[in-house]
């Protein structure tokens, strides 16, 4: 994989709805992390973004994205508040959000409602696990049909959050400051 600019997304451009709710108070810390709300993703993760909005739009639905670029200093800011490797990379490891290529998201029915996952975004608890045990039989058709079409796409999961995709390769990458984030800039 090779590395270019970050790229931005917006509903207008890849017909997807962007809740970043790092931007927001509505997030694990309680507080905004990003003082600016731009969707950001290194160009190979935009273009296994729009086959995945094409997969979901084939069969009614909508991406909804919580999360994308994320500046290291916000994942500084993550771990701080939540140590812990199961959920949070730590900044000497580095999150595939700093490299441009990993994104939080869901699925959106035609009459806007996010599909039923068993628990919110950002929900730091192992029922957050792709296959976690025990999840009611819809729920765990939903994550199974958001995985579907994110693996089609060309990314990949993780097994600690359903909400989490990235592209594969990515850890060879290095990590993109917010100064080299270019005029969109979070913090």
């Amino acid at each position: 994989m090779t590395r270019s600019s970050l790229l931005p997304i917006t509903p207008d451009t890849h017909h997807v709805q962007i809740d970043l709710v790092y931007a927001t108070d509505r997030n694990l810390t309680g507080k905004p992390i990003y003082t600016a709300a731009h969707c950001l993703l290194l160009e190979p993760a935009e273009t296994a973004l729009r086959k995945a909005i094409d997969i979901a739009r084939s069969f009614g639905m909508t991406l909804k994205i919580f999360d994308a670029y994320r500046p290291p200093q916000a994942q500084q800011v993550l771990w701080d508040f939540l140590p812990d490797p199961t959920f949070i990379a730590p900044l000497n490891r580095g999150s595939n959000h700093s490299r441009g290529t990993a994104i939080d998201l869901t699925l959106v029915d035609p009459n806007g409602n996010e599909l039923d996952m068993g628990t919110g975004f950002d929900a730091m608890v192992l029922e957050s696990e792709h296959f976690h045990p025990g999840l009611l039989e819809q729920v765990q058709h939903n994550r199974t049909l958001l995985l579907g079409v994110m693996l089609a796409a060309g990314f990949r999961h993780i097994k600690s959050e359903w909400w989490h995709y990235e592209l594969p390769g990515s850890r060879e990458l290095a990590l993109i400051g917010n100064d080299k984030s270019g005029p969109l800039r979070l913090m």
